[in-house]
């Protein structure tokens, strides 16, 4: 027999006997395989997929898990994207498995304009970059001490905010009510611009950076389709790249000259000091100071940022202090007005801690605030802002719940899901405060223990503003609660529906009637 003919009749019995020499062989030698799912055509399927809103692809992965399970892949992109719904594989993951979960995957296309490539605290890849931005961050601006710097800060903010409602609530329009999303997001905004730049801005500044933060965050969705092979759209999708490439323009003509303007600001102050000894007590440190001074590793050396990266950084900052805990804000104050039982009960709690005469809760009276901090939480579980976090990727290929979660992969955890597990919560559906209270050591967010609910992720890329964002939640809650009784507008009630933005909102924001309290 010719050698030459031996070839096909090997691969042949090959072919043959694979099944039988797999039910024998041991099973650490069967490579692992990838979460169930649905099978896709790579090119075609990619290009559906990123055509769909967040909230369609958000019920058809619901679907799929009633289906195969609590974790699914699909195939969107250049690799598969592992969605997981189960609190104990998230925590296996997230907390167990930290470190190889704290990568992100590569950018797409939009995003590594959005981002500098990729230099910014959410996306950058885990390694020293981002260990440096998240260490600025936590350590200069988010250490206690600092965050108990911007107290007055947040004072001012209130007063504007009660202001502007009071106003409003004088001049209903025919019973109506006042709708309060847009003054929670401008208070918002006038906060972290402030914390960020070190001034406090006038209203037509304020409003011109909200315009151009709101209108890159809801671009995000308008030009996903440009990810689908960039080189190729760039070429049949000119304008739109072009529409895109505006939009971070005109962000950038609004940031940078704060950024200059404080640098600006700093020189002089510096010069000031050293030739008059002279210190400034209004001057708070500001983000952008500790960019301004800040060096990332470029190989052997050091670099300062360039404007852009700054531009981004400032942008990234802005956008999680304010959208997500604004929106949180509305959906909090939302339920407490669907539910006057839980008004009543707050309001007489802050009562009895601050007594009859207080114009304001203090920040230190927050602690004393059991049932205040369980309606915060409830709103945090029942309304997530985000019910995805941010995308994780492993550092290498790994092995979770027998499936294989591959380093070309991305991983994406369903918080929403996890926080309604009625496994876990009672009714989960259901906004009870209550649920929270009794416990005496607190309810732990962070997810170290076991995760329950994780509105702010959890592991080595959990938000690094938790803890401020919980004080501005229960700090404005409580204010608005003991300045105003909110009332329901008859016929209207309060519809919890939800719309996909950047964060989940609500489909028909909240009005309320806004009674002043005399005190």
């Amino acid at each position: 027999m010719e050698p030459w003919f031996l070839v096909p009749i090997a691969l042949c019995v090959c072919f043959l006997f694979k099944p039988l020499l797999s039910l024998f062989l041991p099973s650490s030698i069967t490579k692992p395989k990838l979460p169930p799912g649905p099978r896709s055509i790579p090119i075609i399927g990619s290009f559906l997929w990123l055509r769909k809103p967040v909230s369609e692809l958000k019920h058809l992965i619901r679907n799929l898990q009633v289906q195969y399970g609590p974790i699914i892949s699909l195939h969107i992109g250049s690799g598969p994207v592992v969605f997981i719904a189960d609190r104990s594989l998230a925590h296996q993951a997230l907390i167990q498995n930290g470190a190889v979960f704290a990568d992100r995957p590569p950018a797409l296309a939009t995003n590594k304009y959005m981002s500098s490539n990729q230099h910014n605290i959410s996306s950058a890849v885990y390694g020293p970059t981002w260990r440096l931005l998240r260490r600025n961050l936590t350590s200069e601006i988010l250490h206690p001490s600092r965050v108990k710097s911007y107290g007055n800060a947040r004072k001012w903010v209130l007063d504007i905010l009660v202001n502007r409602l009071k106003t409003k609530s004088q001049f209903e329009t025919q019973g109506g009510g006042v709708r309060v999303v847009e003054h929670f997001q401008y208070a918002m905004f006038c906060l972290l611009v402030l914390m960020c730049f070190g001034d406090k801005l006038n209203e037509e500044q304020v409003n011109e950076i909200e315009r151009v933060q709101r209108q890159r965050l809801l671009s995000i969705e308008r030009f996903k389709i440009l990810n689908f092979k960039p080189k190729l759209t760039k070429i049949l999708l000119k304008n739109r790249w072009r529409e895109f490439f505006k939009i971070l323009e005109e962000q950038r003509e609004v940031i940078v000259p704060l950024i200059r303007a404080r640098q600006k600001s700093n020189n002089d102050r510096l010069a000031r000091s050293t030739d008059d000894d002279d210190k400034d007590d209004e001057y708070v440190l500001s983000y952008t100071d500790t960019l301004l001074d800040l060096q990332l590793p470029d190989g052997n050396e050091k670099r300062k940022l360039s404007e852009d990266e700054m531009v981004n950084l400032c942008s990234e900052f802005l956008n999680a202090g304010t959208d997500t805990t604004s929106t949180a804000l509305q959906w909090i104050m939302a339920n407490v007005v669907k539910y006057p039982e839980v008004q009543e009960k707050l309001f007489a709690e802050i009562k009895e801690v601050v007594g009859e005469t207080e114009e304001e809760v203090r920040e230190e009276a927050l602690q004393k605030l059991p049932y205040l901090k369980a309606v915060i939480l409830e709103g945090l579980r029942r309304h997530p802002p985000a019910h995805f976090v941010l995308a994780h990727a492993v550092t290498h290929d790994v092995v979770l719940d027998g499936h294989l979660v591959p380093k070309n992969g991305s991983v994406n955890v369903m918080v929403a899901d996890i926080g309604w597990d009625p496994q876990v919560w009672d009714d989960p559906m259901t906004f009870k405060p209550e649920r929270f209270l009794g416990g005496d050591e607190g309810f732990d967010l962070t997810g170290s223990r076991e995760i329950k609910m994780m509105p702010f992720g959890v592991g080595r890329r959990i938000c690094p503003g938790l803890g401020l964002a919980v004080l501005h939640l229960e700090y404005f809650v409580a204010n608005l609660v003991w300045k105003f009784e909110w009332r329901v507008v008859e016929g209207n009630g309060v519809d919890l529906s939800e719309e996909e933005e950047f964060t989940v909102v609500m489909k028909n924001p909240l009005q309320a009637h806004l009674i002043p309290r005399g005190k």
